[in-house]
């Protein structure tokens, strides 16, 4: 598919500050309470063209602000006195279709905008009253959203922009034909799409750009998508067994104010919690297969500082933004390599410091090079001054 799209590198320009995007000053006001103050790279690109009623292909590391990003700029097309959707942003979890609902919620609380967070998870009928009451935007899972398109509970004849968060995983895993069956709807035809990802491999970009038209882009190819202010390190074990040990020397050498261990299977997140626990770590572990009640409530109480380590699958690795996370522990290493920014991008959020540790073992040796050469980036052994790393924020 041709198109005239910009790039990062030549014709999008960079807002070096908020004032001077044009944006209305009720919006204006919610993003100075929220507590930005200056926009982050993605979001001095992306914001001006959505204002502008454009496409867009974003990639922006996990981290960058991209949630901020297309939320202001979708926020800065809706008109409020439309009590109608008119922004429907489509991702791949609760947790972070409910993060998505804050920030919506905060930034556009001086705009009087009504914001539903429609996952599997919620009873049927309070998503369809919230509709009823003039919802403005819409966030949520691809399952619940369809299902209202299709019963006739949310009406596509306002929405002026469909977005997808965590482009690279709705358009290929199992939300495809989910994702396909949404944007077949009869839209407007001024409706516009936005995909926004940390990692945007090339036959996604294909399958992309059958949706598109004429795109602004911000791709930052793969030297530009950084790991910057997080020191990654491994350890490498002769042994798989050896990891819990190596693990619990980590939490005695180094203080930690919260830290993400992260499993590849359920099992292995269940017997790590025994594990710790035995040790008198307060913790919880979540995963995919837990009902939606009890993973909120264990992310709740991570979230509050109530607990300080959360062992989690790699349903946590897109988004989910823990503020006070100053380590992350690969206990296995993901197996989907895009998956690794997603992970370590918990810790240093927003230019705060963090600190990666990855446990290998066996074939996760390839596994690790794989990673520092499709990131360009270093990954180095741990110090033994272990005092030196510095976690604590």
């Amino acid at each position: 598919m041709t198109d005239n799209s910009a790039t990062i590198q030549d014709e999008l320009k960079k807002y070096e500050s908020f004032d001077e995007m044009g944006l209305k000053d009720d919006l204006i006001r919610g993003v100075y309470s929220y507590g930005f103050e200056n926009p982050s790279k993605i979001q001095q690109l992306a914001i001006v063209p959505m204002s502008k009623h454009t496409d867009i292909l974003a990639q922006s590391q996990s981290g960058t602000g991209k949630t901020g990003a297309f939320t202001i700029g979708s926020l800065s097309v809706v008109d409020t006195s439309i009590k109608a959707p008119q922004v429907l942003v489509l991702c791949p979890t609760r947790e972070l279709s409910q993060q998505t609902e804050r920030v919506a919620k905060a930034l556009g609380s001086y705009m009087g905008l009504k914001v539903l967070s429609a996952t599997g998870g919620n009873q049927l009928r309070n998503d369809i009253s919230t509709l009823k009451a003039g919802a403005q935007f819409i966030v949520g899972t691809p399952g619940r959203i369809f299902d209202l398109i299709r019963r006739g509970d949310l009406s596509v004849e306002h929405i002026k922009y469909v977005i997808l968060d965590e482009a690279d995983q709705m358009l290929e895993d199992l939300f495809a034909e989910q994702i396909k069956a949404i944007l077949d709807n009869k839209f407007p035809s001024t409706t516009r799409l936005a995909l926004f990802s940390a990692t945007m491999p090339q036959n996604v970009i294909e399958i992309a750009e059958h949706y598109l038209s004429n795109p602004a882009r911000m791709l930052l190819p793969p030297d530009e998508v950084t790991l910057d202010g997080i020191k990654q390190y491994y350890v490498e074990l002769e042994r798989e067994d050896w990891k819990l040990p190596v693990l619990l020397d980590l939490y005695q050498q180094i203080a930690v104010n919260q830290a993400l261990i992260y499993v590849n299977k359920r099992q292995k997140a269940e017997w790590l919690a025994k594990q710790l626990s035995a040790q008198g770590f307060t913790l919880e572990y979540i995963h995919g297969e837990m009902e939606v009640g009890e993973r909120k409530k264990r992310m709740d109480d991570f979230r509050s500082g109530t607990v300080r380590v959360l062992i989690s699958t790699d349903l946590l690795a897109r988004g989910i933004d823990v503020q006070q996370v100053s380590l992350v522990v690969n206990y296995e290493l993901p197996v989907q390599r895009e998956n690794y920014v997603h992970r370590i991008g918990r810790s240093g959020r927003y230019g705060k410091k963090g600190v990666a540790v990855n446990l290998v073992y066996g074939d996760e040796r390839n596994t690790l090079k794989e990673i520092e050469r499709h990131y360009s980036t270093t990954i180095s052994e741990l110090p033994e001054d272990l005092a030196s790393l510095s976690v604590s924020n």
